[in-house]
């Protein structure tokens, strides 16, 4: 897996102060996305080791919120692969701050259901994720008013309490 990205005081991709991991590669092409560079899986440099425990030592500061995902992608496949280790280790080491991921994918339609975007590790991976943010962008639906997504159809949901009730929950 490449990232293009790393940002250790982040305040715009979830409450409160973040680290945010922006992965390389995304299949969903959305007409204006943000982030048009990271669509090439090949963008950025390789996650390694060393830019784990980079993230790792970021999250450390008392007043750093949690870890956020975005893109790219984080739930195509071959980027989950990576991410399921990175967050076993989050949640071992820091099992009091939360983790965001933004992806294009629906959860309870492609996410939880049979499609591209599952693979093995797919269900610990949400197991380990707080909140999603799902859908894709749609430049018709843009709203800059809206906290944390970029257009009216994306959701915000709460995923723990999702599994659990069999039906999405929206956090916010």
């Amino acid at each position: 897996m490449n990232y293009g990205a790393i940002k250790k005081y982040d305040i715009a991709n979830g409450e409160g102060v973040r680290v945010s991991l922006f992965v390389s590669g995304c299949s969903h092409h959305c007409t204006n996305c943000f982030n048009q560079e990271a669509w090439d899986f090949a963008f950025g440099r390789p996650f390694t080791g060393e830019t784990q425990q980079e993230i790792l030592a970021a999250l450390s500061p008392e007043y750093i919120n949690g870890l956020t995902l975005l893109g790219g992608e984080p739930f195509e496949p071959e980027n989950q692969r990576v991410l399921a280790g990175l967050l076993r280790q989050v949640k071992e080491k820091y099992p009091q701050k939360d983790i965001w991921c933004y992806t294009g994918y629906l959860l309870d339609r492609e996410l939880l259901q049979e499609s591209r975007a599952r693979c093995e590790v797919t269900d610990e991976m949400l197991g380990m994720i707080d909140v999603l943010v799902d859908g894709r962008f749609v430049e018709e639906l843009k709203d800059i008013s809206l906290a944390f997504k970029g257009s009216s159809n994306q959701r915000i949901i709460d995923v723990r309490r999702s599994l659990c009730s069999g039906h999405v929950v929206i956090k916010m």
